[in-house]
């Protein structure tokens, strides 16, 4: 599996960050030996079969970029309407407290930089920062557990109910050379807490730069989730992110998620129902376009009793853009009564165009209700004859047909404004 790559080399020769925390040092070099022997995933594995890395392999990246905390940036790159709530900002994966809101936290909010956080107590984060159930695959994690030095902590107490979202800004910037950055999330709401939180991946430029983000996300008995993932990294980047969520009894979360960015993109999401009554929605698009590679690996896991999850996806793949999704359920042994389904539907824009999808479903329960499905089509004929028909120019009416396609994800996105913004982003012309 292992192959004497530049990039391995590259990353088995740096050092990793001194935290001057003896545990947490160890942690990291452990991790990165780890990562070191098993190299980087190849498409033998099954987890990896329809995003080659290859190319990935042969490129050496520097570890941090120390001059993005010193970089202009226009606030404009960030924006979003109908978020004003407090933000964080990383520039290249160094925090910026100049471009961060954190003045004013709601009741009952912690949010803060995760560097801060182990500066002044690391002993809280040991169990999760130490928590590392990597499958074979998951070299990226290993590679975020050695080299993050910093990232997001965000806890929310039992009851306490921010009428604002969280807003997580993580920008690209351009650099001297290829730099690589790592940022580790760690997010927990109490019982009965409700948030709405923003996550937001943007850049420009034709930097080539690799970023790796791991998420940890914690709902406790009877919390809600209201989160929204937009994806808009640079063209040239490498994103590669993996997020991990827990939900305890009755707990419900909800996940809206854009995939537009990136040269290469592999987003990891999982989901554990692990209490009595949990409920996980996932509401998605991935829109690979010019040469794009944007790869979805969902799997979501009913672990407790009449638990339920609902997952609706959409695929749009112009030119020479190629999507992967892998949508899988486990319905683990004593989850009875769970309700599962998952849909992807996919457009091909393009002859060259491509879009690899598999619905998995795996059930070791009893009464259960489960139904997944995959189709992959062409825009309809007759509704694009009927606007051109109208004098709408082919571009415009292709645009439009593909819009509509993806709309439905955002429909129950409580956040109009939101909702308004993203809806535009799924409207934009293909690049020439």
């Amino acid at each position: 599996m292992s192959q004497p790559l530049p990039f391995v080399d590259a990353v088995s020769a740096a050092p990793v960050p001194a935290s001057g925390i003896a545990w947490l040092d160890a942690l990291r070099r452990e991790q990165l030996d780890a990562f070191v022997a098993a190299g980087l995933p190849d498409t033998r594995m099954e987890a990896w079969k329809y995003t080659a890395l290859r190319a990935l392999g042969q490129r050496r990246f520097a570890n941090g970029d120390a001059q993005a905390a010193m970089r202009a940036v226009d606030a404009a790159a960030y924006a979003l309407p109908g978020v004003d709530g407090p933000r964080l900002v990383f520039v290249n994966g160094v925090f910026r407290a100049d471009l961060s809101t954190l003045d004013t936290l709601p009741a009952g909010l912690t949010l803060q930089p995760l560097s801060q956080a182990l500066h002044q107590n690391a002993e809280p984060l040991r169990f999760v920062l130490s928590r590392h159930e990597a499958e074979p695959g998951d070299a990226f994690v290993r590679l975020n557990a050695a080299f993050a030095a910093d990232g997001v902590l965000l806890k929310l107490a039992a009851g306490a109910k921010p009428t604002a979202p969280v807003h997580l800004v993580f920008l690209g910037a351009p650099a001297e050379g290829d730099v690589a950055w790592h940022l580790r999330n760690i997010v927990e709401l109490g019982e009965g807490a409700e948030l709405a939180l923003v996550e937001h991946h943007a850049g420009s430029g034709d930097q080539q730069h690799l970023a790796t983000l791991a998420s940890d996300i914690v709902l406790r008995d009877g919390a809600t989730l209201q989160h929204v993932l937009l994806q808009q990294a640079a063209t040239g980047s490498t994103l590669v992110r993996h997020s991990r969520l827990r939900l305890g009894k009755h707990a419900q979360a909800t996940a809206h998620v854009l995939e537009l960015g990136a040269a290469l993109a592999r987003h990891d999401l999982r989901a554990e129902l692990a209490g009595d009554g949990a409920r996980f929605a996932t509401r998605g698009v991935f829109m690979p376009r010019g040469r794009q590679h944007i790869d979805t690996q969902l799997a979501i896991r009913h672990q407790a009793l009449n638990t339920a999850s609902d997952s609706v996806w959409r695929g749009v793949a112009d030119q020479r853009g190629r999507g992967v999704f892998r949508g899988a359920i486990l319905v683990a042994p004593g989850a009875d009564g769970s309700d599962a389904s998952l849909g992807n539907k996919n457009l091909l824009l393009s002859q060259n165009a491509e879009i690899d999808t598999k619905p998995e479903l795996e059930i070791h329960a009893d009464e259960v209700k489960a139904a997944h499905g995959a189709t992959v089509g062409q825009l309809d004929e007759r509704s694009l004859f009927y606007l051109r028909s109208r004098g709408i120019p082919l571009a415009e009416a292709r645009a439009l047909l593909t819009a509509a396609f993806c709309r439905a994800v955002l429909d129950d996105l409580p956040n109009a404004a939101l909702r308004g913004h993203l809806a535009e982003q799924l409207a934009i012309e293909p690049p020439a």
